[in-house]
Parts: C-alpha cells; structure tokens; sequence
C-alpha cells in the first residue's frame, strides 16, 4: 500500500493561487509585494479599490468577449 504525501501549507497555497488565476480572481497580495519591490516611494490601492479596478479592466476591454 503507498500513501501519498501530505498536503502542505505550502502546496494549498499554491495551488489556491493557480485556481484563483485561472478564474480571474485578483491577487491583492501579490500586487502588495510588487509595489513594495518596484514602487516602493507610491502608496499601494485600498484592497477594495484594488479589486474594482481590476474587475473594470476584466470586463470593459473592447474586443475582449467572443460576443
């Protein structure tokens, strides 16, 4: 009988990123970290201005839809 290795913080972390990738999910604390390392002078966005921001980039792109 094998057992499979235990799930780790670290790999539900993982793969909690991809799944909310694939689905469009804004990712707030990777936009943190980005500021702190290129854009360390600017104030980072409120979460909550962050996502809208993000959810009117998603959906108003002309040509974005198939229809």
């Amino acid at each position: 009988m094998t057992t499979r290795p235990p799930l780790v913080p670290g790999r539900l972390d993982a793969l909690a990123r991809a799944v909310r990738t694939i689905i469009g999910v804004p990712d707030y604390e990777r936009y943190l970290r980005y500021m702190s390392q290129r854009h360390a002078a600017e104030q980072p966005l409120p979460r909550e201005q962050f996502l809208r921001l993000r959810l009117q980039d998603r959906y108003n792109r002309p040509g974005s839809r198939c229809c």
